[in-house]
């Protein structure tokens, strides 16, 4: 397993600006790949997808290789996978889709740990059907969301479970897949919230039982749009608001208007970039998939200790991210100081670490940070230690100053 960190930072002309980057799980930096493929697609003919001329064809290449891409990411088929906007964007489509066949008495699971964005449309959508929304808690102390606690509020009522893979906030990883049992076993689908998690772990939608999972490329190295997986035959069953002349082919009858192409061939890059990670290894593009994450898992774990271990000299600081499985995301408040002069000392010496909630209002809510939140540092593949050293370095300077 060879992780060259010098090499990788290379590749990413934004960190030429020496700044030391801890904001990525609101969005990444690009490498060079990933903005040359952005370009090399618009310097090309490029149409309406089709098979007449040459660039109908370009674009039609394009879909179907980001398709087969990103299954190959998430562990997915190509056929199951559908580009949006954004995540959010593609969870309010779904939530409208999906509550076409709610009614009074139903229910949906929503939890306390979500981003908004797989809170909020659900919660929407079952006013709008008359459905109850029941509330799954999280333990504050531990930031722990289990199984029980999805399994409290389930009944055979319940039409549909909204759970984050990994909190943007605080970093836990619910286990997804016994979650999604409990869900199935209640007669209910599953709606996997994938946006912080796959950018630190391997997905397999499988695996995690997820009926449908989303994620964004911008948080992986790529360009801004939306992604879902879901199986093939389970969007077959589903009838979306569109347009009359618009195909009703799977998937695409879920995708509103014009592809953005230029950004699905960046995103195709990103996926090709996150497989070469992993220096020495071979095989298939998830096979070079999973020895990447493997080797990033290893690099991003060594830097949370060193930040755990720095942060633990420092005083007043207190840790909010403490869930025993969880992404390399810590969130702190400190003992008397704002958190917000916090992001702006730092980013003064070109270390960003933002403050907030982070659309999580709700797990900010219950841990006691109000709509302020916190500080987050979240680790990315290129952060190195001597990131880390930079950060810890500018944050005892703020709070000794």
């Amino acid at each position: 397993m060879t992780y060259d960190i010098t090499a990788l930072r290379a590749q990413f002309p934004a960190l030429s600006a020496g700044i030391a980057h801890f904001d990525g799980p609101g969005g990444t930096q690009s490498p060079q790949p990933v903005i040359r493929a952005i370009a090399d697609a618009m310097g090309q003919p490029l149409s309406i997808r089709g098979r007449m001329t040459p660039g109908e064809r370009n674009a039609e290449a394009i879909v179907t290789r980001t398709r087969q891409a990103l299954a190959d990411l998430l562990g997915a088929r190509p056929t199951g996978i559908v580009f949006g906007r954004s995540a959010t964007q593609l969870t309010y489509e779904f939530s409208r889709t999906l509550s076409k066949v709610w009614s009074p008495g139903d229910e949906v699971v929503v939890t306390r740990l979500d981003h908004d964005a797989n809170i909020r449309p659900w919660v929407q959508a079952a006013e709008q059907a008359g459905a109850t929304v029941r509330w799954a808690d999280f333990d504050p102390a531990t930031g722990e969301l289990t199984a029980d606690d999805i399994r409290a509020v389930l009944s055979p009522r319940t039409r549909l479970v909204a759970v984050t893979a990994a909190s943007n906030l605080i970093g836990t990883r619910p286990p997804i897949a016994e979650i999604s049992g409990l869900a199935h076993d209640a007669g209910a689908l599953t709606y996997v919230d994938g946006v912080h998690h796959a950018a630190h772990t391997l997905v397999d939608v499988e695996e995690l039982g997820a009926d449908f999972f989303v994620c964004s490329p911008y948080k992986f190295f790529g360009p801004h749009h939306g992604v879902l997986a879901a199986r093939p035959e389970l969007l077959e069953t589903l009838r979306p608001d569109k347009l009359l002349p618009s195909t009703d082919v799977v998937p695409e009858r879920f995708e509103l208007g014009t592809l953005p192409y230029e950004f699905l061939a960046g995103t195709e890059a990103a996926v090709d970039f996150l497989a070469g990670l992993d220096t020495d290894a071979t095989g298939t593009r998830r096979q070079r998939l999973a020895a990447a994450f493997t080797a990033l898992e290893a690099h991003e774990q060594s830097l949370r200790t060193q930040l755990d271990k720095g942060l633990a000299a420092l005083p007043g600081v207190q840790v909010h991210s403490r869930a025993a499985d969880r992404t390399p995301t810590v969130l702190l408040t400190f003992e008397g100081r704002s958190t917000a002069e916090a992001y702006s000392f730092l980013a003064e010496r070109d270390v960003h670490a933002p403050a907030g909630s982070f659309y999580a209002i709700e797990a900010s809510r219950r841990l006691g940070l109000g709509d302020t939140g916190g500080l987050r540092i979240g680790l990315a593949p290129y952060n190195s230690a001597e990131d880390i050293e930079r950060f810890l370095t500018g944050l005892a300077e703020f709070l000794t100053r």
